[in-house]
């Protein structure tokens, strides 16, 4: 890693970050906490270099192998719901680590992440800006993430980075009691959506909420 991207000078730099916090506050994010942790975290080092420039654009930008890194607003809002309405966030699972990103935000709120990446590649970059950031309460595996990680589960709550066409019912029984799922579901039209578990009973409530456009939650391992 260069000097540029350790010390985030320039673009990078912790004023270009700020800007970007304050965005965040003029479209509805609150958490102070959320906003908190996006303004510490150093979004370029998920980035390739010709890219980190743009890091705090408010706007997804390609990681490669078909997939992005969220825009910011999606991150902090998904982020927010999550806390919000998480009754516990002891154990928790993130479906698509991708470049890591929204992993580096929910490790420093959350007391154990769990993130499941289908493309080998990426998430052996997620892994060494994991390390290199100190993030040592995350565990990740290389697996078919639609069907989440059901040996280290239940889990308090569940957040999933690409759309499913439906809400996948392995990822509704790895909910623990009163456990939630953030994700967005749809093809065509893609809704962000929160799956709330009725205590540990199997009913859930199904809430649908802003229009939302995410890479789609695709099958098999790339390695």
């Amino acid at each position: 890693m260069d000097r540029l991207k350790r010390e985030g000078l320039g673009m990078t730099s912790q004023r270009t970050r700020n800007r970007l916090i304050q965005r965040l506050r003029e479209e509805g994010i609150s958490n102070e906490a959320v906003l908190d942790v996006m303004a510490s975290t150093p979004r370029h080092l998920f980035l390739d270099e010709a890219l980190a420039i743009r890091a705090y654009e408010d706007t997804s930008l390609p990681i490669g192998y078909g997939q992005t890194i969220s825009q910011p607003y999606i991150v902090a809002r998904m982020t927010e719901l999550l806390l919000s309405r998480a009754k516990s966030l002891h154990r928790v699972l993130e479906v698509g680590t991708g470049s890591g990103y929204q992993t580096a935000i929910l490790a420093r709120l959350v007391d154990k992440l769990y993130s499941v990446e289908r493309i080998g590649p990426l998430l052996e970059k997620a892994r060494r800006r994991f390390r290199e950031l100190g993030l040592y309460n995350v565990e990740t595996s290389l697996s078919n993430g639609g069907f989440g990680w059901a040996e280290e589960g239940p889990f308090d709550a569940i957040l999933a980075a690409a759309a499913p066409a439906s809400i996948p019912a392995e990822l509704k029984e790895q909910l623990g009691p009163d456990g939630v799922l953030v994700m967005p579901v749809g093809n065509e039209r893609q809704f962000l959506t929160i799956v709330s578990r009725r205590g540990d009973s199997e009913q859930f409530d199904v809430e649908r909420l802003e229009p939302v456009r995410f890479v789609p939650l695709l099958g098999g391992v790339v390695r």
